[in-house]
């Protein structure tokens, strides 16, 4: 196994957040969650005596053998951690500091960034919380499908589930909560750097990259070809920060105010200029 001390550090502070946004928002102002979490707040709810950290943990128990079974052992130390961790911090939090609100749309709001940062930064480091954490990883590990949307729709089922307890309105503000939730987990998952990719198809390629270079930007040539003329081209990709978007087109109209230029969102970079300076080591902020 290898385990990082950061990992470590980092899912269990998620937990923390999460535990908190749940005492503090989720079940004073009766919204429901999705998944394990949301049937152990509903059991909160209907009997508010039992310790919902220690309900958490026993669903859970059933599903660490799927993760046993499918998880690295690395995966699986976290899931461990990170469902353990919520639990503690379920029952620490619990009647601690409970803000209920009367405009319940901005309880929902607040809630969906607690829990979307918590299992944000949970699921950036490796971790899970157990229960639908489980096959949400799984089908983003073997499908490709993200988290947060796995998450949404398995969390519509339970909710769906609580409305033998909670009314139509409760519902249909804990469904703003989990979509909430779940775009702030995809933020988390894509990357909180957001960035910009230029794809400049142009006759002067060879002149804007080198002054692309001059200004401190890595430049790629890929080889083109025009489907109708024919005609062999260079094409430039280069990824910069939002800010610089503008400087590089200028460059490029300046040079070639005939140029094709296509700009696309970048959600994460990861390189030299990014995460790694000239020398290949870690930038540090």
């Amino acid at each position: 196994m290898k385990i990082r001390l950061d990992s470590i550090f980092a899912i269990i502070i998620g937990s923390a957040i999460m535990g908190f946004g749940i005492n503090a928002f989720n079940i004073p102002n009766h919204l429901a969650e999705g998944g394990i979490t949301g049937i152990s707040i509903l059991i909160k709810l209907l009997v508010p005596v039992v310790d919902q950290g220690i309900v958490f943990f026993v669903l859970n128990v059933p599903l660490f053998f799927l993760g046993w079974k499918i998880l690295g052992r690395t995966s699986f130390f976290y899931t461990i951690l990170g469902t353990v961790s919520l639990s503690v911090f379920l029952s620490l939090f619990d009647g601690v500091l409970p803000l209920p609100m009367k405009d319940r749309l901005l309880a929902s709001l607040y809630a969906g960034v607690a829990v979307g940062v918590g299992l944000g930064i949970i699921f950036r480091y490796g971790g899970t919380t157990g229960g639908v954490d489980i096959i949400a990883r799984l089908l983003q590990k073997y499908m490709g499908i993200s988290m947060g949307r796995t998450l949404f729709f398995g969390d519509i089922l339970v909710i769906g589930a609580s409305l033998v307890y909670l009314n139509l309105e409760s519902a249909m503000y804990t469904l703003v909560v989990v979509f909430i939730a779940a775009r702030v987990i995809d933020f988390f998952q894509d990357g909180a750097y957001a960035g910009k990719a230029l794809t400049i198809i142009s006759n002067e390629a060879d002149s804007i990259a080198k002054h692309i270079l001059d200004v401190g930007r890595g430049v790629t040539l890929l080889a083109g070809k025009g489907a109708y003329s024919g005609e062999e081209k260079k094409v430039i990709y280069v990824v910069v920060s939002r800010n610089e978007v503008m400087r590089f087109k200028t460059i490029v109209q300046e040079i070639d105010p005939h140029a094709f230029v296509i700009v696309n969102d970048v959600h994460e970079v990861l390189g030299e200029g990014f995460t790694l300076d000239e020398n290949k080591k870690p930038l540090h902020d």
